[in-house]
């Protein structure tokens, strides 16, 4: 069985129940039952700030679900995920989550009742970090699979993330002509005073603060998708010579 207490530890919150309740709990040894008096079965319903417990374990059951997608989980893949929760949260860490992650990765995963689970427990901006997360997921073994595109394309959908939001954050990872625009959600005929105010708008929607409750670890996370609305910007800035 996975040493998984930090995470367990910090709080599963609304996800103790459910189906991502019932994978942790499977993991554990003693399955939670989803239907236990008073707790809903429909999810879309609070849209509320998650606890790292439960942030992590949804991230985690994501991860899992991505990886699992091409048909098999690459040695780069629980890599990307160990060097993140080692950069995040340090060694002894990492090596809990990466032991969860291999033991989710044996089970079978509902991925439309997880990511209704999800939206109806987490708020917008969380759901934004997490699909960053699973490009970078994605993009670890140095390309993206078919496969692995469609299905975060889909959790994105079942997650109830914006259409332009997920472009915005997909043309971080797949790069063309247009992605520096695509990343600030607009076209390239847009006047430089629309670029200024989405410039505005993005950096204001990715800030790191957006997800603090979540603590310092992943506001560094969520560093990275700000800087690349600001690498956007610059680009755009330089090619049409704003001052």
């Amino acid at each position: 069985m996975a040493k998984f207490g930090k995470w367990i530890g910090a709080g599963l919150g609304a996800f103790a129940f459910g189906p991502i309740g019932a994978i942790i709990g499977f993991i554990a040894g003693s399955a939670v039952d989803a239907q236990k008096e008073g707790v809903k079965t429909t999810y879309r319903t609070t849209g509320q700030r998650p606890t790292t417990g439960g942030y992590v374990t949804s991230l985690l059951v994501l991860a899992a679900a991505i990886m699992k997608a091409d048909g098999k989980a690459m040695k780069s893949e629980l890599e990307f995920v160990r060097a993140f929760f080692t950069r995040n949260f340090g060694k002894e860490s990492a090596n809990e989550a990466i032991a969860l992650l291999r033991d989710i990765l044996k089970q079978n995963i509902p991925v439309n009742d997880v990511c209704w689970q999800i939206q109806g427990n987490m708020d917008y901006s969380s759901r934004l970090q997490l699909m960053h997360f699973l490009f970078g997921i994605a993009q670890a073994d140095g390309e993206f699979h078919e496969q692995e595109v469609k299905l975060i394309n889909h959790i994105g959908i079942n997650l109830g993330i914006n259409h332009d939001d997920y472009i915005s954050i997909q043309s971080m990872f797949i790069k063309n002509i247009d992605s520096a625009y695509k990343i600030l959600e607009i076209t390239s005929d847009a006047s430089n005073e629309e670029v200024k105010k989405a410039y505005r708008r993005m950096a204001m929607k990715y800030h790191p603060d957006k997800v603090s409750y979540l603590g310092e670890e992943f506001q560094q996370a969520a560093k990275d998708k700000f800087q690349k609305v600001n690498k956007a910007y610059d680009e755009i800035k330089k090619k049409r010579k704003i001052a």
